[in-house]
């Protein structure tokens, strides 16, 4: 089945995108304005995009064409914010900060969560997020009423039992049990279901073909 997305509206467009690029990671943001109110909501376009410099971008939305989310607001504000990752133990506390409340409102508070000083930004961080990544904005790609902020990670917090080697920089990545979000508007998926696939080296896929052509050209891309 064919979908032209130069034949359809925008908001069909994100209903196919939201129900086939998943699970897509949450990044939980923290942001405050110039008077120093916190913010605090959920937004799942959004990723990793560079090691160096450490980069990472979250697509954020409009309420209306002419009121900006208070995240997207705060960022272009004050140039900085927090990303806390989603475990399954806050995923209720999650949904809450996702309420549309009104700019006053802290949602931290509605939730029931612990804000904690950071060391490089002013906004706070999670303290129940099992990861949290301070960063300064590097650019926001305005598209009208969406827009990339792409954020330099000037620190990270990893709580301390998720920490298998803080020499090599090892984390037990399965003991996060991070959620992601999946299609439509409640369903998220857990990280808790792994399997492993090594990476090919090359010498090895070229002895492979050369002893059985074969079973190469059968093997999935």
């Amino acid at each position: 089945m064919l979908f032209d997305f130069k034949e359809i509206p925008g908001k069909e467009c994100y209903k196919l995108l939201v129900s086939t690029v998943t699970p897509r990671p949450i990044a939980w943001v923290v942001s405050q304005d110039a008077k120093g109110l916190v913010n605090a909501a959920p937004f799942s376009f959004f990723n990793a995009f560079s090691g160096e410099p450490p980069v990472v971008g979250i697509g954020i939305g409009s309420h209306t064409p002419e009121r900006a989310k208070d995240s997207r607001a705060n960022i272009l504000e004050t140039g900085q914010f927090v990303v806390n990752l989603v475990s399954e133990a806050n995923a209720e506390a999650m949904t809450i900060t996702a309420i549309e409340f009104d700019p006053s409102v802290n949602e931290l508070e509605q939730a029931g969560l612990t804000p904690v000083p950071s060391v490089r930004v002013k906004p706070p961080r999670i303290a129940e997020s099992p990861v949290a990544m301070e960063c300064e904005l590097m650019q926001i790609v305005d598209w009208g009423e969406s827009g990339l902020v792409l954020g330099r990670v000037l620190a990270m917090h990893v709580h301390d039992d998720c920490v298998l080697d803080a020499a090599k920089h090892y984390i037990d990545t399965p003991k996060l049990k991070l959620i992601g979000r999946m299609h439509g508007r409640g369903w998220y998926a857990r990280s808790s279901d792994l399997f492993e696939m090594p990476r090919i080296p090359v010498k090895e896929w070229k002895m492979k073909t050369a002893a059985a052509p074969g079973e190469a050209k059968k093997s999935p891309r």
